[in-house]
């Protein structure tokens, strides 16, 4: 019996953690779009001057180096993958949040 008093407040404790994440980290990613200027150009929907994320994450479902791929666009810039309007880099863009716009981009399927 102790040790199911003591395994309940941790499993309880982890169920809650894991549904905190997902949507902390779509507020983050979100906000950090706005933040970062992403939505000048983009929209999650519909497209903008550049693709709508939801066909981005689209695009690079399944590809298990999409994160990383998308995080170096998002800093260097990229050209001809969605047509002639070439995306500029984002050089105000760290390297971890490049990574969490990029995450969170994958997500808006």
């Amino acid at each position: 019996m102790k040790r199911t008093a003591f395994l309940l407040p941790s499993l309880l404790m982890l169920a809650a953690s894991l549904q905190a994440t997902p949507a902390g980290a779509a507020d983050a990613g979100a906000d950090l779009a706005k933040a970062k200027t992403c939505m000048a150009c983009h929209n999650v929907s519909r497209k903008v001057v550049g693709p709508a994320f939801q066909d981005v994450a689209k695009k690079y479902a399944g590809n298990p180096a999409a994160e990383a791929l998308l995080a170096t666009k998002i800093r260097k810039g990229g050209s001809g993958v969605w047509g002639p309007v070439p995306m500029p880099a984002n050089p105000r863009v760290s390297e971890s949040e490049a990574q969490t716009l990029a995450r969170w981009v994958l997500q808006q399927r």
